[in-house]
């Protein structure tokens, strides 16, 4: 796999590399791991939103009211 970086943002994963005491591959293969992780989080919990709404048959105006109760009770 080739990957062509701009020279600041190479500088800054050789940076990262060399204070981890780790190779650039090492690095950007758990970089890789890292972000297909969160994305994968993320699909799921919109997956689960998604079911909420069709289970309990939620309109857009009922999720804005829950998050402003939410918002309500986080703020206190």
């Amino acid at each position: 796999v080739n990957i062509a970086f701009k020279d600041g943002l190479l500088k800054e994963i050789d940076k990262i590399a060399g204070e981890e005491q780790r190779s650039r591959s090492e690095l950007l293969r758990e970089a890789a791991r890292a972000y297909i992780e969160k994305k994968n989080r993320w699909n799921a919990i919109f997956k689960f939103g998604d079911n909420q709404v069709s289970e309990l048959n939620l309109t857009p105006e009922d999720i804005s009211g829950e998050i402003k109760k939410y918002r309500k009770l986080r703020g206190k």
